[in-house]
């Protein structure tokens, strides 16, 4: 029988035994055979490593300091002096050790060394760590801390304080008029490009044949407070009342006008109506998404200055109102 065995179909030839007790031959891996007689066993006579009397990071694992701190740590040992990390180095101590900086520097710098014979130095750090210290943490504050983080808010919590009535009344009652086949984003967008407008435009005219609403702030306060300006001009403008036609009033069918007071949010509505009916009548300048809002902004100018046709609609209105008061029934009930 031949003592070398080769396997057929084998990518790399293996090195195999003969066992003569058992008449049959090993063909286990050389490094295998070599891996288990070199395996270390543990025994419990064996004592466990010792450990460290100093525990924490390495020798080679501790953070390396600033290049700032190592040159101060080196000036103290040589004694020649490093710079001080805890205060930023003074304009005049760096144009001393650069004459090219020194002849380039401002005017002023050049009398400020002259005059002063001592360096100027910093009230304040610029280091991250005096920064750090001198934060206020929220433990020094006197605000009560049991059992909250934070304080309690003060009662009662204000109007706004919510995140649905967040903004005013009237820009809210104007944003969903303006709004169209329920985009709201697009109305807010238009809206914020109407108080942009209405804060970026020249102060108004006033007419004083038209005159806002009494206790109005002068004309050239108003582009400071686009809010204010928004409302002022909706407010002068809105009517009062309503012509409502009741039929049969009169009798044999026929009609009569009736005048309806209206309120606030009523008023402010019809007024946003006829602004926006107005502005869409306006010409187009220029081009872009902002067309619309820059009308709506021009026509409130115009309101304000009293240069707006809305001004006699609302005169219109108030007269037939007048007029038509007679046709209030005033019976008494019994």
């Amino acid at each position: 029988m031949p003592w070398r065995v080769r396997l057929a179909r084998a990518q790399q030839p293996l090195q195999c035994r003969f066992n003569r007790s058992s008449r049959s031959i090993d063909i286990t891996p050389l490094c295998l055979r070599l891996a288990s007689r070199q395996q270390r066993t543990i025994t419990s006579n064996e004592k466990p490593l010792p450990e460290s009397e100093t525990p924490g990071p390495g020798p080679n694992q501790d953070q390396l300091p600033h290049v700032s701190e190592e040159a101060e740590a080196f000036g103290k040992i040589t004694g020649e002096g490093g710079p001080d990390t805890q205060q930023g180095t003074p304009v005049e101590e760096v144009l001393k050790r650069d004459k090219d900086s020194k002849e380039n520097a401002p005017q002023v710098i050049k009398e400020q060394m002259k005059s002063s014979s001592k360096p100027s130095t910093r009230s304040y750090s610029t280091t991250s760590r005096q920064r750090q210290e001198a934060m206020i943490s929220f433990e020094d504050s006197d605000v009560e801390t049991t059992g909250h983080k934070f304080g309690i808010p003060q009662l009662p919590i204000p109007s706004n304080a919510n995140i649905k009535h967040r903004y005013d009344p009237l820009i809210h009652q104007v944003t969903n008029l303006l709004m169209v086949d329920g985009k709201l984003s697009k109305a807010q967008r238009n809206m914020a490009m109407i108080l942009n407008y209405l804060r970026t435009a020249p102060p108004p005219m006033v007419n004083p044949n038209r005159p806002l609403l009494p206790g109005a702030p002068p004309a050239f306060h108003l582009p400071l407070n686009p809010i204010l300006y928004l409302t002022l001009a909706i407010d002068s403008i809105a009517p009062l009342l309503r012509i409502r036609s009741q039929k049969g009033a009169a009798g044999g069918g026929v009609a009569l006008q009736i005048p309806v007071p209206l309120g606030l949010r009523q008023r402010r509505r019809q007024a946003v109506m006829w602004i926006l009916d107005a502005a869409e009548k306006r010409r187009t300048v220029g081009s872009g998404r902002g067309g619309f809002a820059t009308k709506v902004a021009q026509e409130l100018i115009s309101v304000v200055e009293g240069k707006s046709s809305l001004w006699e609609r609302r005169g219109g209105v108030h007269k037939l109102a007048i007029s038509a008061r007679s046709n209030l029934s005033t019976k008494r009930r019994r």
